[in-house]
């Protein structure tokens, strides 16, 4: 190489030491200004998170401060009349129910009756096929007609003395013995007529025309409805105050709405020992025609009455083991009240301290309340 190109390349290296270097310098200047801007960015973050934050506490503290009202229905304190009830259960039944069976054998000519029918005492429900009944009969009451004749006969003979006492005594006995057979006739003839033993209902029919009927068969259940009783067993604790003639009311389960009147007919004189219950019979006194007998009932024998007492909804108690307590509105806050309870009958109790008649007590949304909290009445 000649000096003059070795003059060339240094010089031409020295220029690229010179541009490397210069690059560098730019590149390492672009990358702390970079790091700079980010650093001031994120301080700027940072301070604006705790200003956030610092806000939030602020607004939460507010809140707090400002307590929300509860929503609550309310009821007012009322006076009228409560009692207190012996309760119990049993099935209206018919006092006066039957069973009417065969006493004939024979196949069933005639229905006369239905189920639900009324009838009355004596009345014909059904007719057995008569025809043998009826041949028996001529012929017995034949027997019978000769027997009288031959009987005439004799009498004027044994006047005469033409005819021994013995021979009379006989055809006497024939003619009594020719009765008895036709009076026995006449009954089987009269069993094939089946009759109704007591005025009431036709509750059920067993039998079916054409059937073949032996003595005993079941025909009929024959009930009277008046009156319906229900017959109901208490501890005998509960029985002392009662007396016959006292009031009582029957609902029927089907429908609670659904109740009329009854009054105690009889109590029974004794405990039963198995038990240590006394029989109670209640009667129904003129209940509603919609009632049938085997209605199951539920059976209110009033024990105390006060007729002018203070009332409250049995939803506004809150109970707690032997004390109870409920929440009065004033001034747009629930107080917390103790209250002593006296009777209770469906949805009201006795109030008997702790509130008075207009006051308002809470009876729905009371179970998150405290004492003295702001509520919102709906």
């Amino acid at each position: 190489m000649t000096k003059k190109a070795r003059t060339r390349f240094r010089i031409i290296s020295l220029i690229a030491l010179l541009a490397i270097a210069t690059g560098t310098v730019l590149w390492v200047s672009a990358q702390s200004a970079e790091e700079k801007n980010e650093s001031e960015a994120a301080e700027q973050n940072s301070a604006e998170a705790v200003e956030q934050v610092a806000e939030n506490d602020a607004e939460a503290e507010a809140e707090e401060d400002e307590e929300v009202p509860v929503p609550v229905e309310v009821a007012e304190v009322t006076t009228g009349a409560i009692a207190s009830y012996i309760s119990a259960t049993a099935n209206l039944v018919a006092e006066d129910q039957v069973k009417v069976l065969a006493e004939a054998e024979g196949r069933v000519e005639r229905l006369k009756v239905e189920e639900g029918d009324l009838v009355t005492k004596g009345q014909v429900l059904a007719i057995l096929v008569q025809d043998e009944a009826k041949i028996a009969k001529s012929k017995v009451e034949l027997k019978a007609s000769n027997a009288s004749a031959a009987l005439e006969r004799a009498k004027g003979t044994s006047e005469q003395g033409l005819i021994s006492a013995e021979s009379y005594d006989q055809l006497q006995m024939e003619y009594d013995v020719a009765r008895q057979e036709v009076a026995e006739a006449e009954w089987r003839l009269a069993k094939t007529v089946i009759r109704a033993p007591f005025s009431g209902r036709i509750t059920e029919r067993f039998i079916t025309l054409g059937q073949h009927l032996r003595p005993g068969d079941e025909l009929f259940t024959v009930a009277d409805y008046d009156p319906l009783v229900a017959r109901i067993y208490l501890p005998e604790r509960d029985v002392f105050e009662l007396e016959e003639g006292r009031e009582v009311r029957i609902t029927l389960a089907a429908n609670a709405e659904f109740s009329f009147t009854g009054r105690i007919r009889q109590i029974a004189p004794v405990v039963d020992t198995a038990t240590g219950t006394v029989k109670v019979t209640v009667e129904a006194v003129q209940p509603p025609a919609g009632v049938r007998p085997g209605a199951f009932v539920s059976i209110g024998i009033v024990r105390e009455q006060h007729p002018t007492a203070l009332l409250l909804p049995r939803e506004s108690v809150i109970r707690e083991l032997r004390a109870a307590h409920v929440f009065v509105t004033e001034d747009n806050a629930a107080v917390k009240k103790a209250v002593e309870l006296g009777l209770e009958e469906g949805d009201m109790v006795e109030v008997l301290s702790g509130v008075a008649e207009g006051d308002k007590v809470v009876i729905a949304g009371q179970g998150g309340l405290d004492d003295g909290q702001r509520i919102k009445i709906l």
